[in-house]
């Protein structure tokens, strides 16, 4: 039996494993494996989905023996509700914070009852299930809650008809037994709780991509072995299609009224050993769920028999199919979940593992509604800040920031940032669980990233003061979240396009001296006429103007273009530029370096080993770069361990980058979240443990971890300082690529204004040249009398001097 119960995360148990334990007396050595099975790929998270339940019809052609759901025709109650109810019912579950209307219905009741037929010709519809997705249409678009259907039985057609108004689906096979439809059984005189019937609607159901529920009921008549059976029907179904985003274990209870009254609900520890085992069945990652208002003086036992979800819990309507057993308060189920040490968190109805690939399960009409409302794990947003929004900050985040303590000693995240801290590669699995932290967890990655920062580069914060000139924005290239290209063959056309003459960028190079920079940095739209001997040209007018300053310029994209236009390798390239006074290299066009990505977001653009050797052969010439990555749209936080590994490692190989610098995406005016595609950028919890991941990861090969102004602001800057953050990047002067993304902050941060930040936040300002030097006293000096002389001359115009 220990064998059994000793299996690698990566076995499940077979058909005969499962066998072993039906007589198991005494089981908590199953939910010790049960348990660890769930932590090892849950974590410590229990989630639920705050829902709003519709019943939309309580008319039902079965005759289950334990039903209290369905009912025969009553005179004074109406055979369905009416899209004005259902919208009312919806409007409330969003008031109280739902995400789900969850429709539940009888089976067919048309084919059984002339009033339903009668009313569903009134309402102009030949079935129930049609009439369903007309309610549930309305209900998405007038309340925004995201629909999750349990009609029943439903034929290839039904599922395609409903999967454009829902972004999931569900039936509970509830047996596998075809005896329990014989004569004297629970399902006899129910037609469609035959178990063939059920299985080929969730088995259609997978081949049309539908995130689906199902589950079984226990305590009805059936056996273990026939539990087991049922299980393994499913696992089969999901193996195939991968479509089941839960199963429920769900306990009978007999209930007044009913054939099966007098029946004898199951046992606790018989409810236990069923979740066990259905855990150690599946595949560590399928959510395995019990409804808690059926078990309420048992939810800690519930948690350690290996669930991780409590299905969903309405604060506004009550369990029509369990009316006797009411939801327990939210915070009486949150403390009851904590009281096992695990955490409670909101999902939607499409669960987060499915989430987090919504091309593939939703129907593009439901697509933008799940990606405005989803971090890039898959759950839920939970603060409303954006990248480059003016607004306040989330409380939640800043109390973890400021009070909260650390995560104990010896468990996982504590380990692994015990790692990072040594200087050892974590692993991408490590990485990602370091992006799920909350509470606790978040606090301990901010301080460890923190004083890994002070240990490293002390109390000084840098920044320099830089000038951004983008000498055009025409480009042949079909970014799909830029909005800063214009031309004909770009994806956004507004605003004007424009190229800049080289006698424009030596003025504003002459300007940008005299205003105290040390620094310009050029980048543009690939110009479908430029060639390489354009970025020459650049050059030579940067440094004939000015020679000092210092030209960072040309991303690894621009670089690869301009030497495959002038028919030589990118080294020999390199070398040119580097003779025409090129400096360093921004680390931009990496986005997110994973080709997965890449495909969708920039499909036409370098490649990330392009990205990488362009790089790796500025570096060996001498040219140092910086590094970025761009998150918060399409990838996933397995993308962005990925990102984070390919940099370390290069820089490993080459030492050459100077910092690394988190850009969240901003996504008001880009493209492919115009188009419904991506997320509205990350959540403020991710922009700041992008920043002390990063620290952490890249120790200690990478030292500097920048945040930008333009993208997290003023007051989430001061965050940032918290959380690993030794570099505020530059003044820029000309910020537009971030601002034509619709980010709000300025486009000019200056020296005074940024050192203040750094003051309030108790570091010790430094302006630094482009390769972290210190600035000389004469740069800085005029950095700060340009900004005074400016101040002067705009208030002598606006008193009409």
């Amino acid at each position: 039996m220990t064998s059994v119960l000793n299996l690698p995360f990566d076995r499940r148990l077979s058909r005969s494993e499962a066998y072993e334990l039906i007589d198991l007396a005494d089981i908590d050595e199953l939910l010790m494996a049960a348990a660890r099975r769930r932590d090892a790929a849950h974590g410590a998270v229990i989630t639920y989905s705050p829902k709003a339940f519709i019943p939309l019809t309580q008319l039902c052609r079965d005759v289950c023996h334990y039903c209290t759901f369905a009912h025969a025709p009553r005179s004074n109650v109406k055979p369905y509700l009416s899209i004005e109810e259902a919208v009312a019912i919806a409007r409330a579950g969003k008031e109280a914070g739902c995400h789900e209307a969850l429709f539940t219905l009888g089976d067919k009741p048309e084919l059984r009852y002339r009033v339903a037929r009668e009313e569903l010709t009134r309402l102009g519809h030949e079935s129930s299930l049609s009439y369903l997705a007309e309610v549930a249409g309305a209900v998405f678009e007038q309340t925004g809650l995201l629909p999750h259907v349990n009609p029943g039985i439903m034929s290839e057609l039904d599922l395609a008809m409903l999967r454009k108004v829902s972004v999931s689906q569900g039936i509970m096979l509830e047996s596998a037994s075809d005896r329990l439809c014989a004569k004297g059984g629970p399902h006899f005189g129910s037609p469609d709780k035959v178990p063939a019937v059920r299985l080929q609607t969730i088995k259609t159901a997978g081949e049309q991509a539908i995130p689906f529920t199902s589950g079984i009921l226990i305590g009805i008549g059936e056996t273990r072995a026939e539990r087991i059976d049922a299980l393994l029907a499913l696992r089969d179904l999901d193996d195939v299609h991968g479509h089941l985003q839960e199963i429920i274990v769900q306990n009978f209870r007999p209930k007044v009224g009913t054939r099966m009254a007098n029946a004898p609900a199951p046992s606790v520890d018989d409810h236990l050993w069923t979740i066990a085992v259905a855990r150690l069945i599946f595949e560590p990652e399928m959510n395995i769920q019990a409804p808690p208002n059926l078990s309420p003086a048992a939810l800690g036992r519930v948690v350690a028999a290996g669930i991780n979800d409590w299905g969903g819990v309405s604060p506004v309507t009550p369990d029509h199919v369990n009316p006797e057993a009411p939801w327990p308060h939210l915070r009486l189920l949150e403390a009851a979940t904590r009281s096992t040490g695990k955490r409670l968190e909101k999902r939607l109805p499409i669960y987060p593992s499915f989430a987090r690939y919504p091309s593939r399960w939703l129907d593009n009409k439901l697509l933008k509604s799940v990606l405005d409302r989803i971090d890039g794990d898959g759950f839920p947003r939970t603060d409303d800040w954006h990248p480059g929004h003016i607004g306040g900050l989330p409380s939640r985040e800043l109390g973890w920031l400021k009070s909260a303590p650390r995560t104990a000693h010896g468990s996982e995240v504590t380990s692994v940032i015990a790692k990072a801290q040594r200087g050892d590669e974590l692993s991408e699995g490590e990485i990602v669980r370091l992006f799920r932290a909350h509470e606790n967890d978040f606090t301990s990655i901010c301080r460890a990233a923190d004083e890994l920062r002070s240990s490293v580069n002390g109390d000084v914060v840098s920044y320099v003061v830089c000038r951004n000139i983008n000498y055009t924005n025409i480009c042949s290239f079909k970014c799909q979240f830029c909005a800063f290209s214009k031309g004909k063959m770009s994806e956004n056309l507004r605003g004007r396009p424009y190229d800049l003459e080289m006698s424009e960028v030596a003025q504003r190079v002459a300007e940008a001296w005299d205003r105290g920079a040390s620094e310009v940095c050029m980048q543009g739209g690939i110009h479908p006429s430029y060639t390489g001997q354009k970025y020459l040209d650049v050059c030579r007018a940067v440094k004939g103007a000015v020679p000092s300053m210092h030209l960072h310029a040309f991303s690894p994209l621009e670089i690869h273009q301009g030497a495959h236009t002038l028919g030589i390798s990118v080294a020999e390239f390199l070398q040119e530029l580097k003779a025409a006074g090129l400096g360093t290299l921004p680390g931009t066009a990496a986005e997110i370096l994973d080709d997965e990505v890449r495909e969708t977001l920039c499909a036409d653009k370098i490649r990330t080993q392009q990205w990488l050797d362009v790089m790796r052969t500025a570096h060996s010439i001498g040219l140092r770069s910086t590094a970025t990555i761009m998150f918060g749209h399409i990838e996933r936080y397995d993308h962005w361990a990925r990102h984070l590994l390919r940099l370390r490692r290069l820089q490993v190989e080459t030492g050459g980058f100077t910092e690394l610098v988190p850009l969240p995406f901003v996504h008001m005016e880009a493209p492919v979240y115009l188009k419904g595609r991506a997320r509205p950028g990350p959540t403020f919890r991710e922009a700041v443990l992008m920043h002390a991941v990063s620290r952490l990861v890249l120790n200690p090969h990478i030292t500097n971890i920048q945040a930008s102004w333009v993208k997290m602001g003023p007051e989430g800057l001061r965050h940032c300082l918290s959380a690993g953050v030794n570099d505020l990047g530059g003044t820029l002067m000309d910020e537009s690529i971030s601002r034509s993304a619709g980010a709000s902050h300025g486009q000019e941060m200056t020296p005074q204004a940024l050192e203040s930040i750094i003051i309030s936040a108790g570091r010790v300002p430094r302006q630094r040249t482009t390769t972290y030097g210190v600035a000389d006293d004469v740069r800085r000096q005029r950095s700060f009398d340009a900004v005074h002389e400016r101040q002067t001359s705009t208030g002598m115009r606006s008193a009409g001097c």
